[in-house]
């Protein structure tokens, strides 16, 4: 999955926002004002600087997904208990996570961030999209 394609569905999620605080380089994906990833363009600090992205994930789940995987690693700049940084494709180096399990990874940090809010936060976010 490429940054394009992760950027689309980070932005897909309910209320989420795009915000750029470390610069341009570092994309930081918000709901309600908490941030549930970040997401670099190539270059990133992957040893062939391939793009990645931060996810929060439980610290159990963490370990596994570290250990199923090799393109997903502790958090870089992150909690290394709660974050995982994956590293994502690019033109001429693919990653080793499904596209599926990147979306899965995705949905599971925003609901984390969810469950981490106020019920009135959290309420207002059922509200509006709800069906």
């Amino acid at each position: 999955m490429d940054v394009k394609l992760v950027r689309d569905y980070l932005l897909s999620k309910p209320e989420a926002v795009e915000d750029f605080p470390f610069g341009p380089d570092v994309m930081v994906f918000k709901v309600k004002s908490k941030m549930f990833a970040l997401l670099s363009g190539e270059g990133g600090k992957s040893p062939d600087k391939r793009p990645q992205m931060n996810l929060k994930c439980d610290p159990l789940e963490a370990i596994q997904l570290r250990d199923v995987f090799d393109d997903v690693v502790t958090g870089y700049h992150m909690n290394k208990k709660h974050w995982n940084t994956l590293y994502l494709s690019q033109a001429d180096k693919s990653s080793d996570i499904p596209v599926g399990e990147i979306e899965r990874q995705i949905d599971n940090s925003y609901t984390l961030v969810l469950q981490g809010m106020t019920k009135a936060m959290r309420r207002s976010l059922e509200t509006n999209y709800s069906s």
